[in-house]
């Protein structure tokens, strides 16, 4: 494929977007001139969530936040609470900070100033720019990258390759719709491991088709090694009510859970469930079960003990909890309907 193949690519690539285009919840207004409150939130959820899930989540933060100034003016506990499930709970924090930007000093309409709002990288900053406000920006996110590495045939894509060939590639009068009929090709098409080239518009252009081999474009990356990691658990109340205390760090920070210990090189369970139990003034009853739960590159292995005493509880149903509490409070529930089932 050369220069001179760009014009007819894209006639063809934007005919595609016009018939197959999907319908999603947060594509609504002309090109160009969207909401583009909607637009951030929506590309921020999909960073690191499928756009089945992403679409619940999406109308249930929207119900909960139509506006950038409800967020704004929202509790940082209560967003937390209707991102909860979402993962990677640092989006909804920088979310809530930008929209307080956003509330005082008015919502960005360039790239720059999207650019320059907090938790907002360069792919995000552009798709707004694009979609909502007509700016003629290149997106460059994973089915991106996939489709452009097909079509010229490069095994290993760098992130700057691949700017480089949206950027050639954008079409300049309908910036918002050619980044998305990317987007919508690489995840409907050209998939990672079953690409429909038959059904591709863009297939006579296409090198990796042409070599009869486009699942092996781009090389899979190597993937970094997950670190195990081990910790207890006490569940002091039941699943309605219990002790919780607010969760630190990038991952969970700002989240509720129930009180735990991670065990240290070459601690038992003992050991660090005894620590627990003094840092808290409890006593431990048993154990209730252990529950797994991987985050990025993590494997956290939780053991969960029931115990009494100790802080005063709080309601869990208001509370902001991670997939990982939410299953290490289900073992107390499987508990009692086993205890109360008839034999």
């Amino acid at each position: 494929m050369t220069l001179s193949d760009l014009p007819a690519l894209r006639t063809v690539l934007l005919a595609w977007f016009d018939r197959a285009g999907r319908a999603l919840p947060w594509r609504v207004g002309p090109e160009g001139r969207r909401d583009p409150y909607r637009v951030w939130v929506s590309e921020v959820l999909l960073q690191q969530t499928q756009v089945a899930r992403g679409r619940v989540y999406f109308e249930r933060f929207l119900e909960a936040f139509p506006t950038v100034e409800a967020l704004a003016d929202a509790p940082i506990e209560a967003v937390l609470k209707a991102w909860e499930g979402c993962g990677y709970y640092a989006r909804a924090r920088n979310l809530h900070r930008a929209a307080g930007v956003m509330a005082r000093e008015g919502v960005p309409t360039t790239y720059d100033g999207w650019r320059a709002l907090p938790g907002v990288g360069p792919y995000t900053a552009a798709a707004v720019a694009s979609l909502a406000c007509g700016e003629a920006r290149a997106v460059n996110d994973g089915n991106v990258r996939r489709v452009l590495a097909r079509l010229h045939g490069e095994r290993q894509p760098t992130a700057a390759w691949a700017q480089a060939r949206a950027d050639e590639l954008l079409d300049l009068t309908r910036p918002g719709a050619c980044n998305e009929a990317l987007m919508d090709l690489g995840a409907t098409v050209c998939t990672p491991k079953a690409p429909q080239c038959g059904e591709c518009p863009l297939r006579r252009w296409c090198v990796a088709c042409q070599l009869g081999d486009p699942a092996t474009f781009p090389a899979p990356k190597a993937r970094a090694a997950v670190r195990e990691v081990r910790a207890v658990a006490l569940l002091l109340g039941d699943a309605q009510e219990a002790v919780l205390e607010r969760r630190a760090g990038s991952l969970l920070g700002g989240l509720m859970g129930l009180p735990t210990e991670m065990l240290e090189a070459g601690e038992s369970k003992v050991d660090a469930l005894t620590r627990l139990a003094a840092r808290l003034g409890a006593t431990v009853a048993g154990e209730l079960g252990t529950v797994t739960h991987s985050m990025t590159h993590r494997r956290v292995t939780l053991t969960v003990y029931a115990g009494g005493g100790g802080p005063a509880r709080s309601r869990v149903t208001e509370a902001a909890l991670s997939r990982l509490d939410h299953k290490a409070l289900a073992l107390w529930e499987r508990q009692q309907t086993s205890l109360f089932s008839p034999a």
